[in-house]
C-alpha cells in the first residue's frame, strides 16, 4: 500500500511538471528544450500507469519490458531538453550506444531471477548512463553559475542512485515475482527515492529556465535590434554601473556625417545598412569589456573601461579610418562614408551624464572642424591635426 501511495504521488508530480514545462514551451519561444522536458515527464505518467497494471498480469514480461523502455525514453527526452536549453549538441552517438546496449542486454536481464542483484544492476545501468549523460551535457556547456552547478551535481547523484537500488534490494529484500513488487519495502524505498529525485531535478531545471528566460528578455530590452549594440537605456544602465565601480574609463562619442543625405540619396534601407556596418566596426575594434551603445538615430557611444585618453583617441582613429576607407556595394552604395568622434576621460566623481556631455562637446568640435575628425574634450588634451578630413 505504501509503494502504491508513493506511485500515485509520483504520477501527480510527473503530471504537474509535464504541464509546467508544457506551458513554458507554449508561452515562451526562448525556453529551448521545455517541450522535450514536458514530453519526458508526460512519459513518466505512462510509466507509473504501467506499474499499476503489472500486478494484474499473468505474464508480467510484456508490461515489465514496456516499463523499462518507457522510462528510458522519458530520460532520453529530458536529456534532449537539457541539451537544447544549454545549446549543446545533443549527444546522439552516446544516446544510440546506450539504447543499443539496453536493448541487447534486456533479454539477459529479464531472463535472470527476479530480484537478483545481477538483474537489478543490468536493469538500472542504462538509466544510470542516460541520467549521467545529462550531467555531462551541462558540464560541456561551460556554464558555472550556482544553479547550473547544482543541476549538474543532481544529475550525477541521480545517476548513482540507480546503481544503489540493487544494493538496497539485497539489504531489504525484493519480491519473488514482478506482480508482487508494490507490496515490498524495496518498492516503497525505490519509489520514494524516485519522487525526491523527480521533484528536485525538475524544480532546479525550472529555476534555470526562468533565470535564463529573464536574462534573455532583459538583454533584448537593452539591445538595439538594428545595430546589435545596447540601446540608450542599456548603455546608461551598464555605463553608470561601470563608473559607479570606480573604473578609470574613457568615453568615445561618434556620429555619422551627413546621415540625412544618405537616407535621402540612397533610401532608408541603405541608411540602416550603414548604421549596422558602423556599429559592427565599433564592436570589432573595441577591447574586451567595452560598452557599446547606439544612443540616438545615428549617434553611438563607447565606454572603454580602464583606459586612458590616448587609448580612446587611438580607438576612435582606428574606427574612423576603417569606416572612411570602406564602401558598401551590397547596399547599392558606390561611395564611402565618414563619422566624427569626441573623446573624454572620466574624472574623479564623474557621472555618465558628465562624461557624455564632455564627449559630445568634443564631437561638436569635430563636426565644426570639418567632420571625419577625432577631437578630445577641451582642457584634457590638445587635438591632433585633422587626418583625412572630408
Amino acid at each position: 500500500m505504501t509503494a502504491a501511495f508513493v506511485l500515485v504521488i509520483n504520477m501527480c508530480i510527473a503530471g504537474i511538471f509535464a504541464v509546467a514545462f508544457g506551458v513554458i514551451a507554449a508561452t515562451n519561444r526562448m525556453a529551448r528544450g521545455a517541450a522535450f522536458m514536458a514530453a519526458g515527464y508526460a512519459l513518466g505518467i505512462v510509466d507509473v500507469a504501467l506499474e499499476f497494471l503489472l500486478p494484474f498480469q499473468t505474464d508480467p514480461t510484456p508490461v515489465a519490458v514496456s516499463i523499462f523502455v518507457v522510462f528510458l525514453l522519458a530520460l532520453s527526452f529530458c536529456l534532449i531538453g537539457i541539451s537544447r536549453h544549454y545549446r549543446v549538441p545533443t549527444p546522439r552517438g552516446a544516446m544510440i550506444a546506450i539504447w543499443a546496449s539496453a536493448l541487447l542486454l534486456a533479454p539477459l536481464a529479464f531472463s535472470l531471477p527476479y530480484g537478483s542483484p545481477a538483474r537489478g544492476m543490468i536493469y538500472q545501468f542504462s538509466y544510470c548512463l542516460m541520467q549521467g549523460l545529462a550531467g555531462v551535457v551541462i558540464l560541456r556547456s561551460g556554464r558555472r553559475q550556482a544553479l547550473d552547478l547544482l543541476l549538474m551535481g543532481m544529475q550525477f547523484v541521480a545517476a548513482l542512485l540507480y546503481l544503489v537500488k540493487p544494493v538496497i534490494g539485497m539489504l531489504v529484500g525484493t519480491a519473488a515475482a514482478p506482480q508482487a513488487y508494490m507490496a515490498t519495502t524495496y518498492a516503497a524505498i525505490s519509489q520514494t527515492m524516485g519522487a525526491v529525485t523527480l521533484v528536485a531535478v525538475a524544480m532546479v531545471l525550472l529555476l534555470v529556465m526562468i533565470r535564463d528566460a529573464t536574462a534573455e528578455m532583459t538583454a533584448r530590452s537593452e539591445t538595439d535590434p538594428l545595430s546589435s549594440a545596447l540601446n540608450r537605456r542599456g548603455f546608461e544602465l551598464h555605463g553608470e554601473s561601470a563608473l559607479a565601480g570606480g573604473t578609470r574609463g574613457v568615453l568615445v562619442a561618434a556620429d555619422l556625417d551627413h546621415f540625412k543625405q544618405i537616407n535621402d540619396s540612397y533610401g532608408h534601407a541603405a541608411g540602416d545598412g550603414v548604421i549596422a556596418h558602423f556599429a559592427a566596426l565599433l564592436q570589432d575594434a573595441a577591447p574586451e569589456g567595452a560598452i557599446v551603445g547606439r544612443v540616438g538615430g545615428e549617434e553611438f557611444a563607447v565606454l572603454l573601461p580602464d583606459a586612458l585618453l590616448s587609448d580612446g583617441r587611438l580607438y576612435a582613429e582606428t574606427v574612423r579610418g576603417r569606416f572612411a576607407a570602406q564602401q558598401l556595394p551590397v547596399l547599392g552604395v558606390d561611395r564611402c562614408f565618414t563619422a566624427s568622434f569626441g573623446v573624454a576621460q572620466a574624472g574623479r566623481g564623474d557621472t555618465l551624464h558628465d562624461l557624455l556631455h564632455r564627449a559630445d562637446a568634443a564631437l561638436y568640435s569635430a563636426k565644426a572642424g570639418g567632420r571625419n575628425l577625432v577631437r578630445v574634450a577641451l582642457g584634457e588634451l590638445p587635438p591632433l591635426p585633422a587626418m583625412g578630413a572630408a
